[in-house]
């Protein structure tokens, strides 16, 4: 499964609402993806909302160290066949690092995405974390 922005922040958040099913699903799953633009904004929402620097730089670090995680970094084509998808769905919401998962997850034959984001329904994916 795709970690998204919003499934490692719900692991983070003991408090929140989906604290125990994202760290269950996590825990349990068989493979787990993620790319370097979607840690980069995991940094910057987990402070926003709230957690420590100290928090987020140690997650942070855990995340590149874990053997069990696949980090895709994106590169220029990635990027450019991200920016191209925008480009073709103007009529959608979708961030930069939306398009760029949704794109990775389809060349790798992933349709699961450990996240609360509706944006991965849209394009026909599975949001594991409901709203």
């Amino acid at each position: 499964m795709l970690i998204d922005t919003s499934g490692f922040f719900s692991i983070q958040d003991r408090a929140g609402k989906h604290h125990s099913l994202a760290q269950q699903l996590y825990n349990e799953a068989s493979s787990r993806l993620t790319t370097n633009y979607i840690l980069a904004e995991y940094s910057a929402l987990a402070l926003i909302r709230g957690l420590s620097m100290q928090r987020v730089a140690d997650f942070s670090a855990e995340i590149l160290e874990d053997a069990l995680i696949e980090i895709v970094w994106v590169d220029e084509d990635l990027h450019r066949g991200a920016v191209e998808l925008l480009r073709n769905r103007q009529d959608k919401r979708y961030s930069l690092c939306d398009a760029v998962s949704f794109i990775l997850m389809r060349e790798r034959g992933e349709t699961e995405a450990l996240t609360t984001d509706h944006h991965f329904e849209q394009e026909g994916l599975v949001r594991l974390l409901a709203p």
